[in-house]
């Protein structure tokens, strides 16, 4: 499949779910600070690919990958304190860092095709 705007990466759709899905699951978690920052993170995911997409290079494409695959991994670490301090179930928990893993991989393979 020929990718004519970001919304056809794989990996910018992915993210946008796992954005939602955790916005969903941490709608009541009064720890403000901890829902703005892993927020931010997930955000910065499909916005780290949309911009480098957008940059029309493949050498900029590939450092926003690369720091799109930086905050995968943030909201994955998060997402471990957050089971740790029950701000989410553990069977929310491994669904949520699975998505994050599978974009993660899918972000890898996308920057070795660069």
């Amino acid at each position: 499949m020929k990718i004519e705007k970001f919304e056809d990466i794989l990996a910018w759709q992915k993210a946008q779910a796992l954005a939602e899905n955790i916005y969903i699951a941490l709608k009541e978690c009064r720890d403000f600070s901890f829902r703005d920052q892993i927020q931010r993170a997930v955000i910065s995911i499909s916005n780290n690919i949309a911009e480098g997409y957008e940059r029309r290079s493949n050498k900029e494409l590939k450092n926003f990958l690369y720091i799109a695959k930086g905050s995968c991994g943030e909201v994955r670490s998060m997402l471990y304190l957050a089971n740790t301090l029950g701000y989410i179930e553990k069977n929310k928990f491994q669904e949520l860092s699975s998505q994050a893993l599978e974009i993660s991989k899918i972000l890898s393979g996308f920057i070795k095709t660069l």
